[in-house]
């Protein structure tokens, strides 16, 4: 349900990139509640929009950024680099992730060229899986 809040909100959480409003994002591998052993295979997945690397400007593309452990950083800004938050800023569409054992959550964010969230934020839903 669409609220006077929802067309308020969302240009205060976003960049200014637009996304296209079929777009998804979501995970191909490992699925939600899967027990893995490390290094985990991600595997990204896109739907209603493109892949490109980071600082290529092309319309309706974007590329994947992997949060593991943390919450989704602030959407307005440039998606941190650190061990909780990869960037796959050439555009790659998998990876290995070395985790310890334990549970562990995965939720992927689209950025622009920039490593800005579009408007609306393309992010899939959070995850998580146990590695043995």
């Amino acid at each position: 349900m669409l609220t006077l809040l929802s067309f308020i909100a969302w240009p205060l959480f976003a960049g200014d990139t637009p996304a296209l409003a079929d777009a998804r994002l979501y995970f191909v591998t490992p699925q939600d509640g899967a027990t893995v052993k490390s290094p985990v295979k991600v595997v990204f997945g896109l739907s209603g929009m493109g892949v490109a690397p980071a600082g290529i400007a092309n319309d309706n593309t974007g590329h994947h950024h992997l949060i593991t452990d943390a919450p989704l950083p602030d959407l307005s800004q440039p998606i941190p680099k650190d061990n909780n938050h990869r960037h796959f800023g050439g555009g790659q569409t998998e990876t290995m992730v070395d985790l310890t054992p334990g549970t562990h959550t995965l939720q992927l964010v689209l950025g622009d060229f920039k490593h800005v969230p579009h408007n609306p934020p393309v992010t899939s839903d959070k995850i998580t899986i146990t590695v043995k």
